[in-house]
């Protein structure tokens, strides 16, 4: 299992103020309704019991289908890795950082300018996944665009699951593609139960807001839903365009959005692992577009943490990125403000936590480790202060004494690792040593532990024989094999 932490320290909602919340979620769902486009989730709806307008399209969800389907859902997800110790157990404040976006432009290490993203991205960016002990999943974060549309799928799912033995998790393009996924999972976990019962992939199904749910996305769903496997629904409203401009009524038409969805799932398959997912953000009234980064995004997402701890359902939730265009000082802070706030919240899968710059459109790798440092402080400040006998360390105290000092007492060596953050980013040498060595700035340091991965790091191999089997059934799969 991976390791762990307790969020759950913020809260920014009373209890009055859930209840609040959920009530005017029922209404949205109940007065409103959902605009569903899929014919097969419309005949669902209704045959228990939801009022469908055949003219519009619109359904209203009786809040007894919501509330029934709540309690359906799984209250705990394990999502498992190829390697058991990467298994993620999502429950209650369990706290886990990993990638996340779909961004279509990478910043070239070698030039440091903005280029498209490749298969060889989706593969590097997994090994770099996997060597960064911070970041504990790898939700596919980059579109190829170097084979067709029509391969995207397949090519990204490959190249993880060949590249990194963490969970791997992924929005998905095309129906054809989605069944060719779950196909080539299969065959890597040795079979269609063997991957029920260890589900090594899961997926991103979105609401599109306001109470929308796409014909196409809708039926993947389904799809997932009848398969058993593990899916996040999740909602992105922007506060001030596609949602009101409070904080408040943002979070409550996400909350009725993704419900929406979940409930679908429980309708089709009762006890579908489901992630309740928040991608939630503003929009900038001056430029009038998406914000990746601001704090307001990072106050949803804590609020809707606290929705699901509520609800008694793991929570797929949004924190780390930034909308600054390099690595600068404003990359910093609004990652490090944002994971910090949402992890303090609670929410058990927070994904797009490192590389991501310029609303969500560029992976930068030096940023990824630079973010992976910033995730190795928060989690050392969720952990908290102990306080037990031992950390108190009353005897060795009274050891040193007046004027003594506690640098060769063996209880600093024992406790040093428990207690402190060691960085590897971070400078913390003198000045004179620091120019010695080079005069190295952040992005610097961080390049050269870039290097040292991607020439270096060999992730546990998947199998030759498989993956043999699995190219040749789906010759589409396009890059070199590295091992």
């Amino acid at each position: 299992m991976f390791a762990a932490v307790d969020g759950g320290q913020l809260r920014l909602l009373k209890p009055e103020d859930i209840e609040k919340i959920h009530e005017t979620s029922m209404r949205i769902l109940e007065e409103v309704g959902m605009k569903i486009k899929s014919v097969e989730a419309r005949e669902v709806f209704a045959a228990h019991g939801a009022q469908v307008d055949k003219e519009t399209d619109v359904v209203k969800i009786p809040r007894k289908l919501v509330e029934g389907a709540i309690k359906k859902a799984p209250s705990k997800v394990i999502l498992y890795g190829q390697d058991a110790k990467n298994d993620l157990h999502l429950e209650k404040t369990r706290t886990h950082f990993g990638t996340g976006g779909t961004v279509l432009y990478a910043l070239d290490l070698a030039t440091g300018q903005k280029r498209p993203t490749t298969t060889h991205d989706v593969r590097d960016i997994a090994r770099m996944v996997d060597y960064c002990d911070s970041v504990a999943f790898y939700v596919v974060n980059t579109y190829p665009q170097d084979v067709p549309d029509a391969a995207s799928d397949v090519n990204r799912f490959y190249w993880a699951l060949t590249n990194t033995t963490k969970h791997v998790q992924g929005g998905m393009y095309t129906m054809k593609g989605l069944k060719d996924v779950i196909a080539m999972a299969e065959e890597m976990a040795g079979g269609a139960e063997q991957l029920r019962q260890r589900p090594l992939i899961s997926f991103i199904v979105l609401m599109i807001s306001p109470l929308v749910m796409d014909g196409e996305y809708t039926d993947y769903l389904i799809e997932i839903a009848k398969k058993g496997l593990p899916v996040t629904v999740s909602s992105e409203p922007l506060a001030g365009a596609t949602a009101p401009v409070t904080i408040a009524g943002t979070i409550a038409l996400n909350n009725a959005e993704t419900l929406a969805g979940i409930t679908l799932t429980q309708l089709i398959n009762p006890g579908t692992p489901v992630l309740y997912g928040s991608t939630s953000s503003i929009m900038d009234m001056k430029e009038g577009t998406y914000m990746a980064g601001p704090i307001e995004s990072a106050m949803i997402n804590a609020g809707i943490a606290q929705m699901t701890q509520f609800y008694g359902l793991p929570m797929y939730g949004t924190a780390g990125m930034s909308d600054s265009k390099t690595n600068d000082s404003q990359a910093g802070y609004e990652s490090a403000l944002t994971a910090m706030t949402v992890g303090l919240s609670g929410s058990n899968f927070i994904h797009d936590a490192v590389g991501i710059l310029e609303m969500c459109q560029v992976f930068s790798y030096d940023k990824m480790v630079i973010d992976n440092e910033i995730l190795g402080n928060v989690l050392r400040l969720m952990k908290g202060i102990r306080v037990d006998e031992e950390s108190l360390a009353f005897d060795v105290i009274k050891t040193a004494g007046p004027g003594g000092h506690f640098l060769a007492e063996e209880h600093t060596v024992t406790n040093l690792r428990k207690e402190f953050f060691i960085p590897k980013v971070s400078d913390r040498q003198t000045r004179i040593r620091w120019e010695e060595t080079g005069s190295l700035t952040a992005p610097e340091r961080a390049r050269k532990i870039v290097d040292k991965v991607l020439s270096k790091h060999v992730p546990m191999p998947v199998a030759p024989e498989v993956k043999a089997r699995i190219r040749a059934k789906y010759p589409e799969i396009k890059g070199e094999e590295l091992y």
